[in-house]
């Protein structure tokens, strides 16, 4: 069919450095890119138009396959576009200080959107720019503190606390395993374990892991809060790069309750019973309660994982059996006789 005789395509036009959209009807490639220079005030020499989802380039022979209503950009000499990833890109370049005009071009781009990937994707880049991260007291962001008790005056003193039940869950558990000793080694096994209690309480149950004040070395996230995944048990690193920062936003804070410190030596099928059984087996020999203190409760053995990068598979990793028992102290030599004059 002629082109002449065709219906005229519509498209949503726009430039690369502008969201604002406007439609354009045409019935060549020609005619759109005419149409579009001349509201955008450009030359039509060495102008092109191209897809907004991934850049594609707009030829003649292409122009009739594009779906009506489909979104341009409308590229001047020089410029290029990669795709939707082109928005994205500007704003993570500015992230660090989001400012009002940065929301509202974010806002401006979700509410035309209807391509439900690129919907969840401004929308989480809304909520980021939107975050109050940089708030710490209840005064400063009521929002983030809607559910919890009045005790809480920041957000560090939370966050501190939910390690901390954390780690006072897992001392629990450690000390029920006194049922697996054997009746005569319980009391011993008791009393290794009371041993670890008192390392814990005098390191505030580790609840530095969560606190963006922390030393370096004390904390699992920066300065800001953010917290990265370290991956499932059996490797290195989170290759979906999962990260959160539960100092955001109440939901962010709800969500990182779903995050896991994953034991790589498992607790239960693995560190319990192995120290059970030391205490009943260790025939004079003293059990190494430091090296099971940093198995049950240290980042030593411990990684802070997204839920989808917790594996609820054997780990089949086991203890160190070099260093479940202490070295024998080396015997004092005796100093020979001091013969007087």
């Amino acid at each position: 069919m002629s082109a002449v005789l065709r219906k005229p395509k519509k498209f949503k036009l726009r430039a690369v450095h502008n969201q604002k959209k406007f439609g354009v009807a045409g019935r060549s490639y020609e005619e759109v890119l005419r149409k579009g220079c001349l509201h955008l005030q450009l030359p039509v020499p060495g102008s092109s138009l191209c897809l907004y989802e991934d850049g594609t380039e707009l030829t003649e022979d292409y122009f009739w396959s594009v779906p009506d209503d489909s979104e341009l950009v409308l590229l001047a000499a020089g410029q290029t576009w990669q795709g939707y990833v082109s928005d994205i890109s500007r704003f993570l370049s500015v992230l660090q200080e989001p400012h009002a005009g940065l929301i509202q071009a974010a806002r401006q781009l979700l509410s035309d959107e209807r391509a439900p990937m690129r919907q969840k994707l401004l929308a989480d880049l809304l909520g980021t720019v939107s975050e109050n991260i940089a708030a710490e007291t209840r005064a400063e962001d009521p929002p983030w503190f809607e559910g919890l008790e009045s005790r809480f005056r920041n957000k560090s003193g939370y966050l501190r606390y939910s390690c901390e039940s954390r780690i006072r869950s897992y001392l629990r558990e450690v000390t029920s395993g006194a049922s697996l000793a054997r009746a005569e080694a319980r009391e011993e096994y008791l009393r290794v374990v009371g041993a670890m209690g008192q390392r814990l309480q005098a390191a505030r149950y580790n609840s530095s892991y969560f606190d963006r004040w922390a030393k370096a070395g004390r904390r699992l996230c920066t300065r800001e809060g953010w917290f990265s995944c370290q991956g499932p048990f059996d490797l290195d690193d989170c290759t979906s790069r999962h990260s959160i920062n539960p100092y955001s936003n109440r939901e962010s804070r709800v969500l990182f309750s779903t995050w896991n410190l994953d034991h790589v030596i498992e607790k239960k099928r693995t560190v319990v019973p192995t120290l059970a059984a030391a205490v009943h087996d260790a025939k004079g020999r003293e059990v190494d309660w430091e090296y099971f203190y940093r198995l049950f409760f240290t980042a030593e053995n411990l990684k802070l994982v997204h839920i989808a990068c917790h594996k609820k598979t054997t780990h089949k990793l086991h203890c160190d059996p070099s260093r479940i028992y202490r070295a024998p102290a080396a015997p004092r030599r005796k100093r020979p006789a001091r013969q007087r004059p």
